[in-house]
């Protein structure tokens, strides 16, 4: 069996490993064959699914560097090689692939946090489900959430007011933006369900605003 086998998917690239070969030789060779196809993987912004062996944090990232150092691919994100996650993705892809700065890594969390879970990275995070009341997503850069904001969010630890937090339902206990905090409006006692509407908050002013989430404020983000 080879080292390693890749196949695609659409905007996405599958890397299945032998779990048998040494981590650092397999790194290696990685590079050798991203670096001698350059031309054919072109320069498109992709998800990566790795299969085939389990890999921690830190050797995901040095699987990612090694294929942005060796190929003009910018690699958005790590996923699971799981078609409904990766459809989901697929579509915020599309959206945000010209939003990021090239080089920019999204860590993808596939699935609801419920029952008190927690994300804390230094990567703008995309949560394909809700945040649940009583669970967190912390970013030193920027949140997006495809599904509710019900929990907390605090975003731009490390970017500061430049950062955003966008969700499909934005109804979030506690929600931060560098150092400034969202003043929660109060709610209304008859408990009228508003519409479902994608918003995103920024800091306008020194202030959290919660915006409608329009292809023109999508552009300026």
């Amino acid at each position: 069996m080879s080292s390693f086998v890749i196949k695609s998917f659409q905007n996405g690239i599958n890397l299945r490993m032998n779990p048998d070969v040494d981590f650092e030789q397999l790194l290696k060779e990685i590079a050798e064959k991203f670096q001698s196809s350059r031309a054919f993987f072109g320069s498109s912004s992709v998800a990566l699914s790795i299969e085939g062996r389990i890999l921690n944090a830190e050797e995901e990232m040095a699987v990612l560097d090694v294929i942005q150092n060796s190929s003009d691919l910018n690699v958005m994100c790590i996923i699971g090689k799981d078609d409904a996650l990766n459809n989901n993705f697929i579509k915020a892809i599309q959206t945000l692939q010209n939003k990021l700065p090239s080089g920019n890594y999204m860590h993808v969390y596939g699935g609801t946090l419920k029952d008190n879970d927690v994300i804390e990275m230094e990567e703008s995070i995309l949560v394909l489900g809700d945040v649940n009341p009583g669970c967190s997503v912390t970013s030193s850069k920027n949140i997006i959430i495809l599904g509710g904001l019900y929990g907390e969010a605090y975003a731009g630890k490390e970017s500061g007011k430049e950062a955003y937090v966008i969700a499909l339902e934005m109804e979030p206990s506690s929600l931060m933006i560098g150092n400034f905090k969202y003043k929660q409006t109060k709610k209304s006692k008859w408990r009228i369900q508003p519409k479902l509407q994608p918003k995103v908050a920024v800091v306008r002013e020194d202030n959290i605003e919660l915006l409608p989430l329009t292809k023109e404020i999508l552009e300026n983000l």
